[in-house]
C-alpha cells in the first residue's frame, strides 16, 4: 500500500509564495499519476493540477494556472506543487493524489485517483 506525505504548508501573506511536496513511501513511477486537490472550509474538494509519470502531460485548474507549477521527481519520489502570486482564496488544505492506472491524459476527477495523503493546511492571509 503505497503512503503518500505531503509538507510545506503553512500561513503566508497575499501575493507571497508556498512549495509543497508529496513524498511516496515506494517509487513514484508506480503512480502514474499523481496530483493536488484541495478543500477550502464550508466546500467541496476540488482539483487543483496533475500530471503523468513523465511529466509530460499536465492538467491545471484555471483558478490556479499560471500561478502554480506541478512537477515531479522519480528519483526522490516526491511530487511538487510551486505556488505563487497566492491569494486568499488559495486558502485550503491541501491534498496529494495518486493512481497506478495508465489514463488517456491526466484526469481532474477525484474518482480517478485511489491514493491520498492527509493534507495539509496552506492560509494566505490578506
Amino acid at each position: 500500500q503505497v503512503q503518500l506525505v505531503e509538507s510545506g504548508g503553512g500561513l503566508v501573506q497575499a501575493g507571497g509564495s508556498l512549495r509543497l511536496s508529496c513524498a511516496a513511501s515506494e517509487r513514484t513511477s508506480s503512480m502514474y499519476i499523481m496530483g493536488w486537490f484541495r478543500q477550502a472550509p464550508g466546500k467541496e474538494r476540488e482539483f487543483v493540477a496533475a500530471l503523468n509519470w513523465r511529466g509530460a502531460s499536465t492538467s491545471v485548474a484555471d483558478s490556479v494556472k499560471g500561478r502554480f507549477t506541478i512537477s515531479r521527481d522519480n528519483a526522490k519520489n516526491t511530487v511538487y506543487l510551486q505556488m505563487n502570486s497566492l491569494k486568499p482564496e488559495d486558502t485550503a488544505v491541501y491534498y496529494c493524489a495518486g493512481d497506478p492506472r495508465r489514463y488517456y491524459g491526466v484526469p481532474m476527477l477525484e474518482s480517478a485517483y485511489n491514493y491520498w495523503g492527509q493534507g495539509t493546511q496552506v492560509t494566505v492571509s490578506s
